[in-house]
């Protein structure tokens, strides 16, 4: 995922999220609120933690994970840990 382009990164994130927590790829733009209207628990949080950490092969901070509420705020964490990879 290292060189993606942002706009390939959004698409990437929202493939994953689609796939993993079955909700339609219309559902999923950057200010989705992931709790509130994606309707993700603290299971799929945990999830997508670990999917996360799998992908850019980085822990990620437990202080970030608490500012996340969107789909962008997960796909701005994904984009901070590659560039520390890079």
């Amino acid at each position: 995922m290292i060189g993606l382009s942002r706009q390939e990164l959004d698409e990437k994130i929202c493939q994953i999220m689609g796939e993993m927590f079955e909700i339609p790829r219309e559902k999923l733009t950057a200010e989705a609120r992931l709790f509130e209207e994606l309707g993700l628990d603290s299971i799929d949080a945990v999830d997508l933690v670990v999917k996360v950490q799998e992908l850019t092969g980085r822990r990620v901070d437990e202080a970030d994970l608490r500012r996340v509420r969107t789909v962008r705020d997960v796909v701005d964490i994904v984009e901070t840990q590659l560039k520390k990879v890079a």
